[in-house]
């Protein structure tokens, strides 16, 4: 964000989406909040300071493509911040557990997008001690959001979970089953972008995903 090509871009995504796919207030658009994403949200990866493949690129694309990938996202960006950890595993776990309130809390799980941006100095000391890959991050990830399936059941803090009738079918020994954040790490999307001060990295949180979903696209932009 901040420059007019990414508000270009996001808003004529969103007039697309509008005039031609028919996106309109109290007929097919029936957020029930929305957010400001709806007017546009565009950010380009920092690839000069990434250790990584950029998105494109684990998408099948050639590394000079210019590719433009859409999410659809119900929040964000939500602010990661870890000033104090040293140790790669301790940046992943805090970026892991900011991914926690995707959806809320308590939902573990999830078949849901999640697009995790990580920030230059988070990536400095995550790759101290050498390579730290996307998918070691991914399983950190999941590894720190695993939660008892006995923590997810509706109680009085919250009705949300597993209901109680459900739980009493399944057990202790099912209950003491860990259950992480999300499905699967396919749905945890990985990228580097920001400027070089600050530890600040940011999540944005996705919606359902698959045939009863929403599904990411990526295209080729052709220049000239």
């Amino acid at each position: 964000a901040g420059n007019r090509a990414n508000a270009t871009i996001g808003r004529a995504l969103r007039l697309v989406i509008r005039n031609i796919g028919g996106a309109k207030t109290g007929g097919v658009e029936r957020s029930t909040l929305g957010n400001p994403m709806k007017f546009t949200m565009c950010f380009a990866e920092n690839e000069e300071v990434s250790p990584w493949e950029p998105l494109h690129v684990e998408r099948g694309f050639e590394p000079e493509d210019s590719v433009v990938t859409i999410f659809a996202m119900t929040g964000g960006p939500v602010h990661l911040v870890d000033q104090t950890s040293r140790k790669p595993d301790q940046i992943a776990g805090s970026l892991g557990q900011g991914l926690e309130s995707v959806f809320l809390p308590k939902l573990h799980n999830l078949p849901v997008d999640a697009l995790l941006v990580v920030c230059p100095e988070h990536i400095k000391t995550m790759t101290r001690d050498g390579d730290y890959s996307k998918d070691r991050l991914r399983d950190r990830i999941q590894a720190v959001t695993s939660r008892p399936l006995s923590e997810m059941v509706q109680n009085d803090q919250s009705g949300a979970g597993i209901s109680v009738a459900d739980a009493d079918k399944m057990g202790p020994e099912k209950l003491a089953l860990l259950a992480p954040k999300f499905a699967g790490k396919e749905y945890i999307h990985i990228v580097v972008a920001g400027g070089e001060a600050g530890k600040f990295s940011s999540a944005f949180h996705g919606w359902s995903t698959g045939a009863a979903g929403s599904i990411s696209v990526s295209r080729k932009i052709y220049l000239g």
